[in-house]
């Protein structure tokens, strides 16, 4: 049985965990802005795939024919349309929710329905068959990517895990000690004593939607053009969804979702390298275990849960 467990958290599977944390902290951290703001947006997949396929189309239209090496102007130039495309989809949302007082939940549903049919609809037009870009390449720290065992977990990562990290303490930083954070939590909390005090409860849930759904893109060109380096139909894979939960099980907190995030990646990570080790547990189940235990933990988290008292709750001013 230790034998098992060594040969399961091996450096290498840690890191990868930490690594397959990214796209659930760009699209956890986007959304806990949005839903401490009092907006739920359940589309958060449907943006995280039109991120992913526009970034690495850009990626492979920029790069130049028969280049065998990363170019930093066409990833850079995927990211950039991966985020206007999130700014495009998070307005259509914010549109949606707060000007046009939809239901939430099933404006979401739309969002992501739309996401997946674009993508896949683009992806066979734009596409004859399965691709691949060169995405970001590992950076090494230096000194600190010698350290024994920290320094392959944490410091020979790419960009866009490092950038995702950075994103905890600056979120920390802004819902705590800027008047922007101050404003975001009030409009979340009680939107008419926020109004009353000055403060554009529609300014701010635009804001904080469009920014959560630029995120979300984010989320998704870190898979395409970081972690996979190739695009293929849904392959977030709920990931989106997931991440929803995780602002719930970090209780509309960045580091709560932070710690979340690890916790599902890392089990996914265990778990890939089970199957790969063949130790005698059927594939369905070893693939059910990091659900299951978002399942369960989503269950202990709620009874902590102190959820922004104006979250899916439309807003109209002079009621």
């Amino acid at each position: 049985m230790i034998d098992v467990i060594k040969a399961l958290l091996t450096v290498s599977a840690l890191a990868s965990g930490i690594r397959l944390a990214t796209p659930y902290l760009y699209a956890a951290i986007g959304e806990t802005y949005g839903q401490r703001s009092g907006v739920l947006n359940l589309g958060v997949e449907g943006v995280m795939l039109m991120g992913a396929f526009t970034s690495f189309w850009a990626v492979n239209r920029f790069t130049p024919e028969g280049a065998t090496t990363y170019e930093p102007t066409a990833l850079l130039i995927g990211v950039l349309v991966a985020l206007a495309v999130g700014f495009v989809m998070g307005l259509a949302t914010a549109f949606i929710n707060v000007t046009l007082q939809a239901e939430q939940g099933i404006s979401g549903i739309g969002i992501y329905l739309f996401g997946l049919g674009m993508s896949d609809l683009l992806f066979q037009r734009l596409f004859q068959g399965v691709e691949t870009v060169n995405g970001f390449p590992k950076i090494y720290i230096p000194g600190l990517s010698d350290i024994p065992v920290v320094g392959e977990l944490l410091f020979r990562q790419n960009l866009l895990v490092y950038i995702a990290f950075a994103l905890v303490p600056i979120t920390w930083f802004v819902m705590n000690k800027t008047t922007l954070g101050l404003k975001i939590r009030a409009v979340g909390q009680n939107p008419e004593a926020a109004d009353t005090m000055g403060i554009s409860v529609v300014k701010v849930r635009y804001f904080t939607v469009t920014l959560g759904s630029m995120l979300a893109a984010v989320a998704g060109a870190s898979l395409s053009i970081a972690e996979h380096n190739v695009y293929f139909y849904n392959m977030t894979a709920g990931m989106g969804f997931i991440a929803v939960a995780l602002v719930y099980f970090g209780s509309w907190r960045a580091r709560g979702v932070m710690f979340g995030a690890l916790l599902f990646s890392l089990v996914t990570a265990i778990q890939l390298r089970a199957s790969t080790l063949g130790i005698g547990i059927p594939d369905e189940y070893l693939r059910m275990t990091p659900y299951l235990l978002t399942i369960i933990a989503l269950v202990f988290a709620s009874q902590r849960i102190d959820q922004p008292a104006a979250l899916t709750k439309p807003f109209e001013r002079g009621e």
